[in-house]
């Protein structure tokens, strides 16, 4: 089982000094990793060396076990990761939307950073290792190469639940994009659109209006958060004591397939008339009311410059986290 170092020792004013600092560390990591299609909330955990501790505390505050260290630990990671989601979801929307070859570069690189930290908790491998890391793979890649990025979800209630929930399964889980999840149920933008509308609502003198119209969706959103991390963090921490060499074939696998939809190399186009956009058929009189956000999204050839700017970024975000993977190691330690 995976060493779960971050909630054990002393529980001391002093001593849990360390802990917070990893854990806001951990916890705006997870947020922005949030915000980005293709990065794993669970993977920056994982990287700061709080995750084993993340996934614990939890499960012990849904049985109603209340241990300090735990509770400093996931109030820290949670209030962090809320503080980056909030303040950055409008800035991260429209560098996807705009900037999206760079952006899905840097986020193969953040993501493939994730693939030795999990491969050295596997480790010594076994054939169920690799038999687990086939299957989630193929599994990942066949859901991208199906849907694409995109699918153009409805904005009711219930499917903003599922979308909330999907997100939060998948935040947990090491090597699974939450933000790729809502960009494939066609939510991405929906949902970091209403949590900058509830940021300018506050910061804006307390615009009641914008409040209330960002709450339709954050609400049933947050309350499908809430059950997917709950439920998936009791469901993973009993694997991992049960089948853990399995349990992270699978989770190196779905790590490996989340970079097969996240091709640089593509660019939103204006939809073609006839064509159908989140489920209404493009005609000339609704051509222009059709935002960037929404149009498809096609392939492009990259120039020479394109392509070394890509690798150059796909390095920085792989060095990124193997960078906050050697900080968590080095507060280990020393710990």
């Amino acid at each position: 089982m995976i060493r779960d170092s971050s909630t054990e020792g002393d529980s001391s004013p002093r001593a849990l000094i360390p802990l917070v600092l990893r854990a806001t560390i951990g916890g705006v990591l997870m947020g922005l990793a949030n915000l980005v299609p293709g990065i794993s909330g669970g993977t920056m955990l994982l990287a700061a060396g709080v995750y084993p501790g993340f996934i614990t505390a939890i499960a012990e505050l849904s049985t109603l076990r209340f241990k300090l260290r735990s509770m400093v630990l996931l109030g820290t990671i949670v209030l962090a990761a809320m503080l980056a989601i909030l303040l950055l979801a409008g800035t991260m929307r429209s560098l996807v939307i705009e900037q999206r070859w760079m952006m899905y570069s840097i986020f193969i690189g953040l993501t493939l950073g994730g693939l030795p930290l999990i491969w050295k908790l596997a480790r010594p491998a076994t054939p169920a290792v690799f038999v687990s890391a086939a299957v989630a793979f193929a599994l990942m890649a066949l859901m991208q190469i199906s849907f694409g990025t995109g699918l153009g979800g409805e904005d009711s209630i219930f499917f903003l639940l599922l979308s909330g929930l999907a997100g939060a399964s998948a935040m947990i889980l090491p090597g699974v994009s939450g933000g790729y999840l809502l960009l494939l149920l066609g939510q991405y933008e929906n949902i970091l659109g209403s949590v900058d509308m509830l940021k300018r609502g506050l910061l804006n003198g307390l615009d009641l209006t914008l409040v209330m119209e960002s709450m339709s969706v954050i609400i049933p959103v947050g309350i499908g958060v809430l059950i997917g991390v709950v439920g998936v963090s009791n469901l993973l921490k009993w694997l991992l004591e049960r089948f853990e060499k399995a349990t992270l074939g699978a989770l190196l696998g779905l790590l490996l397939g989340a970079v097969v939809g996240l091709w640089p190399f593509q660019q939103p186009v204006q939809p073609e008339l006839g064509s159908v956009v989140k489920g209404n058929i493009v005609t000339e009189a609704n051509l222009g009311e059709i935002k960037q956000k929404d149009w498809p999204l096609d392939r492009f050839d990259p120039t020479g410059v394109q392509i070394a700017t890509a690798l150059g970024l796909v390095l920085a975000g792989l060095g990124t986290t193997l960078l906050v993977a050697r900080i968590g190691r080095k507060e280990d330690e020393e710990g």
